[in-house]
């Protein structure tokens, strides 16, 4: 019997366990993955940092940005989901990081489509909010094919950059 919750096509969604450290490690230490994210890439504390917090947030708001794998094979294919956003309890923060060993095949495109159609079904939030690196294009075409529409720019501490920011309204 499979333990994941949610699943797309191709794609199985559950959350995040202490055992997963090594797949955190794997996905949050590839520069190629991080360097959108964070001028200088994370540490291995730092990782395990955040996959206690994306544990903690599992607990106490039942989002995170959940670890996907293949459903044939169970390769672990990076992680995609929601998390709360401060001061916008009804409107998460949508993500999607893929491991760069699973680009260009359509995974993030996938495992998006499957994320808002739970986050607006399921879960019953009527917006999601997106931001990405301003140089980051091909989350700028992602968050475009997914209808997420442009609203401003806001500052991202991580990058120190503003990025551009986008919502997505539930149809």
């Amino acid at each position: 019997m499979s333990d994941f919750f949610l699943q797309s096509p191709r794609l199985g969604f559950r959350p995040w366990r202490r055992s997963d450290l090594p797949l955190a490690l794997r996905l949050w230490g590839d520069p190629a993955v991080t360097r959108f994210i964070s001028r200088e890439g994370f540490t291995a504390t730092e990782i395990r940092a955040r996959l206690a917090r994306e544990i903690a947030t599992q607990e106490t708001s039942q989002i995170q940005y959940w670890p996907i794998f293949t459903l044939e094979g169970a390769q672990h294919v990076g992680c995609c989901g929601l998390r709360p956003r401060e001061g916008h309890p009804r409107v998460p923060e949508f993500g999607v990081h893929i491991a760069s060993d699973h680009w260009r095949q359509g995974y993030a495109l996938e495992a998006a489509s499957c994320v808002i159609e739970y986050a607006f079904g399921v879960l019953g939030f009527e917006a999601l909010f997106a931001g990405h690196n301003p140089e980051n294009l091909a989350s700028r075409n992602l968050l475009a094919r997914l209808g997420f529409a442009h609203t401003h720019d806001e500052f991202y501490a991580p990058t120190g950059l503003e990025h551009p920011s986008y919502l997505l309204a539930k149809a």
